[in-house]
């Protein structure tokens, strides 16, 4: 399962040696100023400032630290000024993504101030050195300029070290493809590519072992989930018995072979299950499920949905696979729906999930149970991971709000109505020119910053439609 971790983060604070001498007292101001800045940070990562690097040696012995011991990314802060060039060598053996804290001990100059002050509040001067030095360096820092007490300053931090993080843990994910959609344009890309851009290990499996593991699901197995299904979810009456103990022996086999193969997530395609002719129905119990619990999800063997929902996970927290179904005019939003899966967690609190017998055609099998509810509304994100030509890649991101309209009876899924920012048809129009996916994930909340930090580090093109 992927869940979000407290981010690891290297201290890198630059100073010069020389002041140990001309000015003793500067240097201890400073790291105290270091020790504030990190008790700062405390409640969004674990911040290890191991004391001032003074000079090239210390630098070097610093970021060989936090790459060696797997720290998730290096902030950068010029505590006293320090020249740009003693970073080149560590930098160029640097793995981790990096920060420059463009930030000072007081946010304002004021009569007060002397030498003194001017020395001790001089970020701006390193940083534009260190700044530079980088970009020749060919590294792509993240930038934050801000006040350290800010509630900004933290929260532009928290995105970067999630991110941060993120892309760390992204080397270590593991997916599995069971089929895929014959001729559907959008979900093709190279795996390949998308091995070597995230660093995740995406592999095509058969679908033969799931059934093996749904074989070995014992009774009391299922008992303890059908009990777990009357806590998260109203069972509807027509629902037969039967069918949602066979729909949760499914969500425990899927459950067991990733968990046995060391897989974060999965997708599928639904027609494999009737080639195969074991199988009496089609997960949307198990994928909407295991989606909630943690593990990556996506339909139609669609790999950069997949990969975004469990970038979700570990970025944000409860990403809900879906797709635009119809557009509204009238609401100016975008219906948005599947053929019945997605993250019960995202549900209206006061009309929770039911689960019910869901008539399906496609599959041709027996009725799958299928979690039905409305997305809580309120502010979302709206994103999709474009493939775009080769190592190439694209997200499109839509800010927008959720709308708290009725209850559609006879739609048997979930269902939200997404109202995009700009407008529903300018959002569109965007949206298809930059070769927006038709399967998309939603966040609950406003996650572009975030987001936008991801894309820096992994060289990915952001564009908010």
């Amino acid at each position: 399962m992927l869940m979000m971790q407290k981010p690891k983060i290297g201290f890198l604070g630059l100073m010069q040696g020389l002041y140990d001498k001309s000015q003793p007292e500067l240097p201890k101001m400073q790291e105290k100023f270091a020790l504030q800045v990190v008790e700062q940070l405390k409640d969004v990562a674990d911040v290890d400032f191991p004391g001032p690097a003074k000079e090239r040696e210390d630098i070097e012995r610093y970021v060989k630290m936090f790459n060696d011991k797997e720290y998730d990314g290096i902030m950068i802060v010029n505590l006293l000024y320090s020249p740009g060039n003693r970073l080149i060598q560590a930098m160029k053996k640097n793995r981790l993504p990096v920060l420059v804290a463009n930030i000072q001990p007081r946010p304002d100059v004021t009569k007060e101030w002397d030498w003194i002050l001017c020395t001790t509040n001089q970020g701006i001067h390193g940083c534009q050195d260190t700044c530079n030095v980088l970009m020749r360096c060919g590294v792509k820092p993240a930038i934050i300029t801000e006040d350290w007490k800010s509630d900004n300053f933290k929260k532009l931090f928290s995105d970067w070290a999630y991110a941060a993080n993120t892309c760390i843990r992204l080397k270590k994910t593991k997916l599995a493809i069971f089929g895929r959609m014959h001729n559907m344009g959008d979900i093709l890309g190279d795996d390949a590519a998308l091995c070597r851009k995230f660093g995740v290990e995406a592999n095509h499996e058969t679908i033969g072992p799931v059934y093996y593991a749904m074989e070995s699901i014992t009774d009391a197995e299922i008992d303890a989930q059908i009990e777990e299904d009357k806590k998260n979810f109203k069972i509807d009456p027509k629902l037969p018995a039967e069918s949602h103990r066979y729909a949760a022996r499914m969500q425990l086999g899927f459950e067991k072979f990733l968990k046995e193969n060391g897989y974060d997530g999965f997708s599928q395609f639904f027609n494999i299950y009737k080639e195969d002719g074991r199988f009496k129905q089609i997960p949307i119990l198990g994928g909407s499920s295991l989606l909630a619990k943690g593990y990556g999800y996506s339909a139609e063997g669609d790999t950069n949905v997949l990969l975004l929902t469990a970038i979700g996970h570990m970025l944000i927290g409860n990403p809900h696979f879906t797709e635009m179904y119809s557009l509204d005019f009238g609401k100016d939003a975008a219906m948005l729906s599947h053929m019945g899966e997605g993250n019960w967690k995202v549900a209206r609190k006061d009309r929770g999930v039911t689960l019910i017998d869901r008539p399906l055609d496609i599959g041709d099998l027996e009725n799958p149970p299928t979690p039905k509810f409305n997305v809580e509304p309120g502010a979302a994100t709206l994103c999709s991971l474009v493939s775009v030509v080769g190592e190439q890649y694209r997200l499109v991101v839509s800010q927008g709000t959720v709308l708290d309209t009725e209850e559609l009876p006879d739609v048997p899924m979930n269902h939200a109505f997404f109202k995009p920012d700009t407008g529903i048809k300018a959002a569109m129009n965007k949206w298809l020119q930059n070769g927006g996916t038709h399967h998309e994930v939603l966040f609950l909340g406003d996650w572009r910053g975030r987001l936008e930090m991801l894309c820096r580090i992994l060289d990915v093109e952001y564009v908010e439609v």
